[in-house]
C-alpha cells in the first residue's frame, strides 16, 4: 500500500490564508499591520532569490515590508547600527538578516544584536532558551522545525506517546525539532531519540520510529528497510545530485529513498514539495505573532 503524501505546498497555502485573514482583522481593529524588514548584504544569487520570495510572500499576506539592500563591503559597525535602528522602530515587528554574511562580518554578533522579540527566525540565544523552557515562554519557534511540526499535525499524525526519531543534530533543525516534539502540548508529548551519522546501528533506531524526521543532509541515507511499516516520514533533506539538461534546473533528492520508502511508510513528505515550502510560511506566522504581542503591550 502506497503512503499518503503530505503536501507541503497545500499546507503552506492554508497557513498563509490564515495569516492573511488575521492581518486583515488586525488592520480593521487597530489600523496596523505587521512590519517585516529583510536586510540583504551583497548580491549572492541564492540569497537574492530567497529574499525575493520572502518579500513577495510578506506583501501577499498584507504586511508592511521593507527590503533593505546593503553593499557587500558594509562595515560590521554600520550593519549593527542598522539593526539597532530597526530594533527601535515600533512599525517593525520582524527583522531578518539574510545569511550567509561576508567574511569580514561576525555572523554571531549580528544575529545576537537583533532584539529577541523581533527575532522571527528564532536564532537568538534568548529564543533558543525560551524554546527549551517551552509553553508560553517560547514566543517564536524556529521556522523549519515549526513547519515540520505543522506538517505532522495537519497530516493527522498522532504524536502523544509516539516514538519520534530525529536523524540529525543541527542547531537549525535537528536539536530544536527534537525539543519541540518532547514538550507538553499540541503536536508534541512524544518520546524522542536524536541520532546522527556517528550513531551505532542507525538502522535499529530508525526502525522503532512511529515518526521519523530525517535532517542529515545525506542523499538516500535512510533505506526503506529502516522504516517501520505505517510510520510517518518527514524528509528535511534537500540535496543537489545533478542537473536536468532539458530544464537547466537542479535535480533534488531527500535524505530518504523516497520511491521505495513510500511503499512502506503510512505518510511521507516528498522532496521537493514537502518541508521546503513551509519555512517562509512559518516566518510569516512568527512575524504576525510578534505584531500581536506588541499590541498587547
Amino acid at each position: 500500500m502506497t503512503a499518503e503524501i503530505i503536501n507541503g505546498n497545500e499546507i503552506r497555502k492554508a497557513i498563509l490564508e490564515e495569516v492573511k485573514a488575521e492581518v486583515a482583522q488586525m488592520k480593521e481593529k487597530y489600523g496596523k499591520v505587521p512590519g517585516l524588514v529583510t536586510i540583504l548584504i551583497g548580491a549572492n544569487p541564492a540569497s537574492i532569490s530567497y529574499v525575493t520570495l520572502k518579500v513577495k510572500t510578506a506583501l501577499e499576506v498584507g504586511f508592511k515590508e521593507i527590503q533593505d539592500d546593503q553593499p557587500a563591503d558594509i562595515s560590521e559597525a554600520s550593519l549593527l547600527a542598522l539593526i539597532d535602528k530597526y530594533n527601535n522602530d515600533p512599525e517593525i515587528n520582524g527583522i531578518l538578516v539574510q545569511l550567509p554574511l561576508p567574511k569580514h562580518i561576525d555572523e554571531k554578533k549580528v544575529l545576537n544584536a537583533i532584539n529577541p522579540d523581533k527575532d522571527v527566525d528564532a536564532f537568538h540565544p534568548v529564543n533558543v532558551g525560551r524554546l527549551m523552557i517551552g509553553g508560553d515562554e517560547a514566543k517564536f519557534l524556529p521556522c523549519t522545525p515549526a513547519g515540520i511540526q505543522e506538517l505532522i499535525i495537519r497530516s493527522g499524525t498522532e504524536t502523544s506517546g509516539a516514538e519520534v526519531v530525529v536523524v540529525g543534530r543541527s542547531n537549525i533543525v535537528g536539536k530544536p525539532i527534537a525539543m519541540m516534539m518532547a514538550q507538553k502540548g499540541k503536536g508534541a508529548n512524544s518520546t524522542v531519540t536524536i541520532v546522527h551519522t556517528r550513531t551505532k546501528d542507525l538502522a535499529s533506531h530508525c526502525k522503532r520510529a512511529d515518526i521519523l524526521i530525517v535532517a542529515a543532509g545525506v542523499p538516500d541515507l535512510v533505506k526503506p528497510e529502516w522504516i517501520k511499516p505505517g510510520a510517518t516520514v518527514i524528509d528535511v533533506g534537500v540535496n543537489r545530485v545533478g542537473m536536468n539538461e532539458k530544464t537547466g534546473k537542479a535535480i533534488l533528492k531527500g535524505d530518504v529513498d523516497y520511491d521505495k520508502a513510500k511503499e512502506i511508510a503510512g505518510k511521507i513528505t516528498p522532496v521537493p514539495g514537502g518541508v521546503g515550502p513551509m519555512t517562509i510560511a512559518m516566518l510569516m506566522k512568527n512575524t504576525l505573532k510578534s505584531a500581536q504581542y506588541s499590541l498587547k503591550g
